[in-house]
């Protein structure tokens, strides 16, 4: 296992900064993920620490090895491509094995490794079948086994499961969170699905605009998101303006105006809010619930203006005076709720985050 450790990388085509001043440290056996909106950056960082494209500053290290400058094809990265990039005219061990070829290991070292690659994906039955006969999922594993089976340093992924229809992503990611953590690999991991992230990675980097907006496990950005850009990006949220009343034991208090008076804790570790100062309130839909009395803080008055149920959770437009909130409710009972009641949603101080503008 090795680290990557990535220091003031910078990329630019034309006048655009690709990368402006990224710094990172991926730690060995992590399984880590790039996420953000398109053209901010992801690809291009990734695509940097294969060796694909070179940055015009900066330092790449594994380990503590300078690959910055380093070909490609001797950092001994596995990659796994959007598209499979799969020889259908091949057998499964053909296309597996080309890398080793390419590289000329012996022959019976070759049939060793792929008979190991393909049966960390669970493929060894599959080895003398042609690509075309495979469906989806099973080309995903082949090129899976093909990145595997070079034993890379790390592995590269570049939204591999994009495809893929949602039951088949759903698989496929606990098979490559299985396969990283067996077999102690370093990951880099690039999507724009959010909760591909959330539920595989270890840590994960919002980037925005080429830069590196937050760093953090999935709970940490998801429940204490440093900006509305990264609260906005990852999951679903309610947004309510106000101005800081007061700041004291880690807590903000925030007038919100006709919504009332909100109690949250700061988002950005790095801001002390003063008195006066323009805020943003940030609650998740799920951390609302509804109940028929207001609580002291955190409680807005409202109807239910309209439903979506969905089995297992109701989605609600919670109509009040400022503007719809959208709310969640897990384990609805949506007959109970009455359209035309005045009801209000109240949150925990925990579940309210406090950003600045």
């Amino acid at each position: 296992m090795i680290g990557i450790t990535i220091e003031n990388l910078a990329k630019r085509f034309g006048e655009t900064f690709a990368l402006n001043g990224i710094n990172l440290r991926i730690e060995p056996g992590e399984l880590f993920f790039l996420l953000g909106p398109s053209g901010c950056g992801k690809t291009t960082l990734l695509r940097a620490v294969a060796g694909f494209n070179t940055p015009d500053c900066g330092r790449i290290l594994f380990g503590d090895e300078d690959v910055t400058r380093l070909p490609a094809h001797r950092r001994n990265t596995g990659m796994m491509f959007q598209s499979y990039a799969l020889w259908p005219h091949m057998t499964v061990a053909k296309n597996v094995s080309f890398g080793l070829e390419e590289h000329r290991v012996p022959a019976a070292d070759t049939a060793r490794r792929v008979a190991e690659a393909l049966a960390m994906v669970r493929m060894a039955d599959c080895a003398n079948r042609r690509i075309a006969e495979l469906s989806g999922g099973q080309q995903q594993r082949v090129a899976l086994a093909r990145a595997l089976v070079v034993r890379p340093r790390c592995l590269l992924l570049d939204e591999p499961l994009s495809n893929l229809d949602a039951k088949l992503r759903l698989e496929m990611r606990d098979e490559i969170r299985r396969v990283c953590k067996e077999f102690g690999l370093t990951a880099i991991y690039v999507t724009h699905d959010q909760k591909e992230a959330l539920s595989i990675s270890d840590r994960m980097a919002i980037l925005v605009d080429g830069r590196i907006a937050q760093t953090g496990t999935p709970e940490d950005v998801y429940r204490r998101p440093h900006s509305k850009t990264v609260a906005g990006f990852i999951g679903e949220t309610n947004f309510l303006l106000g101005k800081i009343i007061g700041f004291a034991a880690g807590r903000a208090s925030v007038d919100a105006g006709p919504l009332g008076m909100f109690d949250g804790v700061p988002g950005d570790p790095n801001w002390l809010p003063k008195p006066g100062e323009a805020a943003i309130i940030s609650v998740r839909p799920e951390s609302w619930s509804l109940r028929p009395t207001a609580a002291a803080t955190n409680s807005v008055r409202g109807r239910i203006g309209g439903t979506v149920y969905l089995g297992e959770i109701a989605q609600y437009k919670f109509a009040t005076a400022s503007g719809d909130l959208k709310i969640f409710e897990l384990n609805p009972k949506v007959s109970a709720r009455v359209f035309d009641l005045d009801l209000f949603a109240a949150a925990a101080a925990e579940d309210v985050v406090i950003l600045r503008p």
